[in-house]
């Protein structure tokens, strides 16, 4: 059912906010000279996959976790875009393909060896990623590995659909601050 609701959602989405997506296209060109952002993360099984987000950073930014990075290398729009949330519409591609769910824990990158390590233990890589879930709604980055790890197979042992529901509702609302940046 849940496989079912993230390609009916994420087609919904993806069409619906097709106008939005363009207009946040346009306008992340003249940001940063290339609106989109495609990084290798850590997929279901711990296989990788290519995230594609639009680009909040200068596109010289380092590669490693949001919370490793200062926050002045976040652009002005891409400030807008991370409180908006708006910066994970193109996800919704990764879900329609399988790679991603709308709910789940947040893909980190392969170089997050702790957080992979905590996810083992919890079991939390036999789910696929998602866009939101328990701990980001709670402001629970991945500067605390086993803090989210738990969190996350917390929220995977008890997924129903009402719960899927609610985070992502609560995610559209506003509830969480999105990744961790440096000051």
């Amino acid at each position: 059912m849940i496989r079912f609701l993230d390609v009916v959602l994420s087609i919904t989405g993806l069409v619906a906010g097709l106008p939005l997506m363009l207009v946040i296209a346009c306008v992340g060109f003249f940001d940063t000279g290339s609106p989109f952002f495609r990084q290798v993360r850590v997929g279901r099984g711990g296989q990788p996959f290519v995230l594609i987000k639009f680009r909040t950073m200068s596109r010289n930014t380092e590669s490693v976790a949001s919370h490793l990075v200062a926050s002045s290398a976040v652009t002005p729009f891409g400030h807008f875009l991370r409180r908006s949330k708006l910066d994970e519409l193109p996800q919704l591609w990764n879900v329609l393909k399988g790679e991603m769910s709308l709910v789940g824990p947040r893909p980190c990158l392969f170089s997050q060896q702790q957080l992979i390590d905590e996810r083992e233990r919890w079991g939390v890589l036999r789910a696929r990623p998602g866009i939101t879930g328990l701990a980001q709604i709670n402001n629970i980055d991945m500067s605390t590995p086993s803090v989210l790890a738990k969190t996350d197979s917390e929220m995977l042992e008890s997924l129903t659909l009402n719960s899927y529901l609610k985070y992502i509702f609560l995610t559209v609302l506003g509830k969480g601050a999105g990744d961790r940046v440096r000051r």
